[in-house]
């Protein structure tokens, strides 16, 4: 194997080092199928690495269905590997999707826990009744609510029960149901941070709502701002503002939820990647704070996959019943037996192991990113990097930013334009960088081209 791998021991991701390697080898033939490798243990004796870099490797292309593991027979290379054809990547989300590069809001689909998904999944058809093969209760099944509301009382400090919680179809089908109820409690509008996030933006116009926006500061949403509004609702990013990644300071917090409290309005608090912290403590939930006027959503998309179509919205109690009736009429409920897969993930501790390893992955990434950006475009300011799976690189004062990513999607990168994200013109230009679906050497040769660009 030594004469197929060659580790460059003083560049960091050996790990992703390995993978490229052995995946490069199975495409041009030189591990033919059915050939048996070398134990995770004899391999990483071999190439002087932790074994924790072979498995992650090894699991990596097993993933991708290069590589099948056999209990007794070790890891063999696929007798027909499914490798995706050219172009179907950005569809995908795999690693080798060129013209993903650097594309913000994409998450890793290739490091999707197919194991612990499997097993929990099996358990779950293996204990499911035969009445939860029908049409069950249209917010979720009880089990996983309930998983859900201790999950979130865990891990971001939510103030919620199983009887809170609507099991949505994504995170899609939470904001149309927010949505749904402003439009029949007599609302047209809705505040919306400025910048802010473009999809979700077409997404709430989609579902008839007039677009308020609010600006954003180094504090967050400027509540003195959205005070001066009529709105009957915000939307709002508290613990990392998209685009900027900044947090909602707490003097702003409380202003917020007095706003709402006092003029009887709803703050709508889209949790979307609260799981992936680096450098700062994770900040807890608005919801937390103030149940009483805070809609709650969050979903798997950043965390899993966005094809399982698993989200959720818990909203203040006196909202409860419209929003139940919005769902009931939507779908009538969503795919049971992956719903209740995802509370057996939930329990048994198979989600937080995915993400402690999803977190190490990513700060990876995220540091080969800043230091490329150090690297090739010294010159930037880049801010947002504590949090999340994105980051923003600050151009300088009268920069075309939508040019200048015209320019990069013809060179298969994806970065957008700050300017995308706002809906009035000005502001500093600037560039919306993803990281979390690429190595760190694709991610290191991807903003040598952009710089090239730029």
């Amino acid at each position: 194997m030594e004469a197929l791998v060659s580790l460059d021991h003083s560049r960091p991701g050996l790990g992703d080092q390995l993978s490229v390697a052995l995946r490069a080898a199975i495409a041009d033939g030189r591990l033919a199928p059915g050939t048996r490798l070398p134990s995770t243990r004899q391999l990483a004796a071999d190439l002087r690495v932790s074994r924790g870099v072979v498995v992650t490797a090894y699991e990596q292309l097993a993933a991708e269905g290069r590589l099948v593991s056999r209990k007794g027979s070790g890891t063999v290379v696929a007798a027909t590997p499914q490798v995706h054809p050219a172009g179907a990547g950005s569809r995908l989300g795999l690693v080798d999707n060129g013209p993903a590069d650097l594309r913000p809001g994409q998450p890793d689909l290739a490091a999707f826990p197919r194991a612990a998904w499997r097993r929990s999944y099996e358990r779950a058809l293996a204990a499911a009744v035969p009445s939860e093969f029908g049409y069950g209760d249209v917010t979720g099944p009880p089990l996983l609510r309930q998983v859900l509301a201790d999950y979130l009382g865990r891990v971001r400090a939510a103030r919620l029960t199983a009887d809170d919680v609507v099991v949505t179809n994504g995170a899609a089908q939470a904001f149309a149901l927010v949505a749904n109820h402003i439009r029949h409690t007599g609302g047209r509008t809705i505040g919306i941070e400025e910048p802010g996030s473009p999809g979700i933006r077409l997404h709430l116009e989609a579902q008839g709502l007039r677009l308020v926006p609010v600006p954003v500061d180094a504090d967050g949403l400027d509540v003195a701002a959205l005070a001066a509004t009529d709105v009957p609702a915000v939307l709002v990013t508290p613990a990392h503002q998209y685009p900027t990644g900044v947090v909602l300071a707490p003097d702003r917090r409380a202003a917020l939820v007095a706003w709402a409290r006092r003029h009887g309005r709803l703050i709508v608090e889209d949790d979307y990647d609260a799981e992936f912290r680096y450098d700062r403590d994770p900040v807890g939930c608005l919801q937390g704070l103030a149940p009483d006027v805070v809609a709650h959503l969050g979903s798997v998309s950043k965390a899993l996959a966005p094809a399982l179509r698993l989200g959720w919205l818990a909203v203040p109690p006196e909202r409860r019943e419209s929003v139940r009736a919005a769902k009931a009429a939507a779908d009538y409920g969503g795919p049971t037996l992956e719903q209740l897969a995802f509370a057996d993930l939930l329990a048994t501790g198979g989600y937080d192991r995915h993400l402690r390893q999803a977190r190490r992955a990513h700060r990876r990434r995220r540091d080969a990113l800043v230091a490329a950006l150090r690297t090739y475009l010294p010159q930037a300011r880049v801010h947002g990097v504590a949090a999340g799976l994105h980051l923003v690189v600050e151009l300088p004062p009268g920069t075309d930013d939508a040019l200048l990513a015209e320019k990069a999607r013809a060179e298969g990168l994806g970065p957008v334009p700050l300017s995308a994200t706002r809906l009035t013109p000005g502001g500093m230009p600037g560039l919306v960088v993803g990281y979390a679906g690429q190595s760190p050497d694709r991610i290191t040769d991807s903003v040598r081209r952009l710089a090239a660009i730029i």
